[in-house]
């Protein structure tokens, strides 16, 4: 990715961390104030909650420097996938907030306490939900806008924090008319939802490290963009590692007519890699290439039979990168298979099959795995 674009990400996501400790601290402050005045503990957590939000935006500021660092020996693709620790970093605070609010909430039914409410308190928190949903919506939008994980995960964490304080109003107004407190058990409610939403953000953070699907959108991208080549028969075998948000390195195969010599498949090749990067920033890393049958005739009779053969099972998505040599009586093509079937006997009953329609025919089949739309 162009190093301008990587700095004013970089200077984005440390802006919208910086506003949200400077707007979690304030709040923190006004709200253990009159949690402690008000001898209540869902405000008093809900304070709390706010300073391991300050935590959460330096752990996000520090993942996007490190993450920004220049590639070195060691890490030649750069540091981007620091970001996705710092991800599961924000995960985890939010996770041990939920827990740490469910304990202080069921301490609080145990041995229960009368709060001491004011109007004063009622605005704290009406201001807090306020505050909070501002917050939620600005840092949720910037995380998307520069692709930052850590970044939409603190301001799913705001929109959290401004439920928990929401309900907190909800059940100040309760005690001030009716004189039953519910904040412990409204803790433990939130505390779940707090919970669900650490263990989802977890989940796919650790999606990221793991390497997934490419995204549908860019690879269907990426196959239009070649496919507008006139040479270009077709796009297959496409991978996209990612190495990091808006970090994305490919590789593929393009079948090219077998009357095309090196130097113009080079012309093409480069041709290819610098427009699919300027339109898409992925960078392609590798450009295979399958010949095509040009003179038609019998080798087309051949590549349709086998088609019909191989498609005929469902768990055979594709074929492609098929070439029949009539003079040296072979063929070889790719199949890409389905994951609910064992690649070795999928590979076997093709075999069989088309060794039985073509037996005088030397064939290789190559099983490939259906890695993107």
């Amino acid at each position: 990715m162009n190093k301008d674009i990587l700095i004013t990400r970089e200077k984005i996501i440390i802006k919208t961390s910086i506003v949200g400790i400077v707007t979690n601290v304030l709040l923190a402050g006004f709200k253990a104030f009159v949690g402690l005045l008000a001898n209540s503990i869902a405000i008093v957590l809900d304070a709390v909650n706010n300073l391991s939000d300050v935590l959460s935006s330096l752990v996000t500021i520090i993942g996007a420097k490190l993450a920004n660092k220049a590639p070195d020996k060691k890490h030649p693709l750069g540091h981007g996938r620091i970001e996705y620790l710092s991800s599961l970093i924000v995960a985890g605070i939010i996770f041990y907030i939920g827990v740490v609010a469910i304990i202080e909430s069921v301490k609080k039914i145990i041995h229960p306490q009368e709060p001491d409410y004011t109007f004063v308190t009622l605005f704290v928190i009406v201001v807090a939900v306020v505050a909070k949903l501002v917050l939620s919506h600005y840092v949720s939008k910037q995380g998307k806008k520069v692709n930052s994980g850590a970044l939409i995960g603190s301001g799913k964490d705001a929109f959290f924090d401004a439920i928990l304080s929401a309900s907190v109003f909800a059940c100040t107004i309760f005690y001030l008319v009716f004189h039953i407190s519910l904040e412990a058990y409204m803790g433990i409610v939130i505390s779940f939802v707090i919970i669900k939403a650490g263990i989802e953000m977890m989940r796919e953070t650790l999606h990221d490290i793991l390497g997934q699907r490419a995204d549908s959108k860019m690879s269907q991208e990426i196959k239009q963009i070649l496919n507008e080549e006139p040479q270009i028969r077709g796009v297959y075998d496409l991978m996209i590692n990612n190495y990091g948000p808006n970090k994305n390195y490919a590789s593929l195969h393009i079948e090219l007519p077998d009357t095309m010599c090196v130097e113009e498949v080079d012309r093409l090749t480069r041709k290819i890699e610098e427009k699919v990067y300027h339109k898409t920033g992925v960078i392609l890393t590798g450009v295979g290439v399958y010949s095509h049958n040009t003179k038609g005739g019998l080798a087309a009779e051949i590549r349709n039979h086998i088609q019909q053969i191989v498609l005929a099972h469902d768990w055979a998505l594709q074929l492609h990168g098929f070439y029949a040599n009539i003079e040296e009586k072979s063929l070889r093509f790719d199949v890409v298979l389905s994951f609910d079937i064992d690649r070795e006997k999928a590979l076997q009953i093709l075999l069989d099959e088309i060794k039985k329609a073509y037996p005088e025919y030397k064939i290789q089949i190559t099983p490939d795995v259906d890695i993107s739309d």
